[in-house]
């Protein structure tokens, strides 16, 4: 093999090792993840993805690195956002607390399948029509005009897709005890209504998705780099889930700290063929929004209806 492909190889077999290990863990587990055991497996992934950065760092050079890095920490942040609509839907379709580890780790392993897609699409196209750029950006520029307004974030009970699951697949009547997606039922083969739940989470993280991959093309072009960031930040969505229920009171401020970055990236795109912005400065900008966004959230918190 070519030194090219040795770094996909690796990358993805250890990601394939962690996730089939974590399944594992899972599996045995039949009660909820603790926020305990939550934030470990959230400092545990922060800690192998930088890892990694300083890999890229060390390898090709410190603007690889820094494109991971921002790669990694635009993606991360605007996950965010997803992890509330999934909290939303979770609630929505009732899904039991010890059941939802799992069913975002199939959420996960699919949507890297479709980020994995959809960037590597991105990325042959910005190469091929570099005035998708400008496109790109003034897509962002409107999501985070409709982030401010509230519109960004509402999601249907039910989407197409899941009405169309419903006519098309055999649905069980009643949900079973334990997880499963399959489940025979009167002499038939049937899926479960997490099934359908699974069904929503991938068609909304795919639309997050439309917001997302062009935000992390406007911190680099490198395919591998745009891949590992993007597959790095999604992996500690399952555990940064658990932490965030517990927080999400408390960080008033995040939605106005994404629409921001989102505007910062946009306009980054849009002016990027006449004016360059080094990525260190992008990076800087990024990270300085989230940190101000979480200290006020802390320190100033909004006042409580009176």
């Amino acid at each position: 093999m070519s030194p090219g492909v040795l770094p996909w190889v690796g990358f993805n077999a250890v990601v394939l090792v962690v996730l089939a290990l974590d399944l594992g863990l899972a599996g045995r587990r039949d009660r909820p993840l603790t926020r305990a055991e939550a934030a470990r497996w959230v400092l545990l992934w922060v800690a192998l993805s930088l890892l990694l950065c300083a890999a890229l760092w060390v390898t090709r050079g410190a603007e690889a690195g820094l494109q991971f890095l921002g790669g990694y920490l635009v993606e991360y942040a605007l996950s965010v956002d997803n992890l509330f609509v999934f909290m939303v839907l979770f609630d929505a379709f009732r899904v039991r607390p010890e059941h939802r580890h799992r069913l975002l780790f199939w959420g996960v392993l699919g949507a890297i399948v479709l980020r994995a897609s959809l960037l590597l699409a991105g990325v042959a196209l910005v190469r091929r029509f570099e005035w998708l750029l400008v496109v790109f950006g003034l897509l962002l520029l409107w999501t985070a005009v409709r982030l401010v307004r509230g519109e960004a974030d509402q999601v249907p009970r039910e989407n197409v897709v899941v009405r169309w699951a419903r006519r098309v697949l055999p649905v069980a009547v009643s949900p079973p005890d334990r997880f499963t997606l399959l489940v025979r039922e009167d002499g038939r083969l049937r899926v479960t209504p997490l099934f359908l739940v699974l069904v929503m989470v991938e068609t909304t993280d795919l639309l997050f998705a439309f917001d997302s991959i062009p935000a992390v093309l406007g911190m680099s072009r490198d395919p591998f780099i745009l891949y590992t960031s993007n597959v790095c930040a999604i992996l500690g969505l399952r555990s940064l889930f658990f932490v965030l229920e517990a927080l999400i009171g408390h960080l008033a401020y995040i939605r106005q700290a994404l629409a921001t970055v989102l505007a910062f990236v946009g306009a980054k795109m849009v002016v990027e063929p006449w004016v360059a912005i080094p990525i260190w400065l992008s990076l800087a900008v990024v990270a300085t929004v989230f940190a101000v966004a979480v200290l006020v959230s802390l320190v100033r918190p909004p006042p409580g209806p009176s």
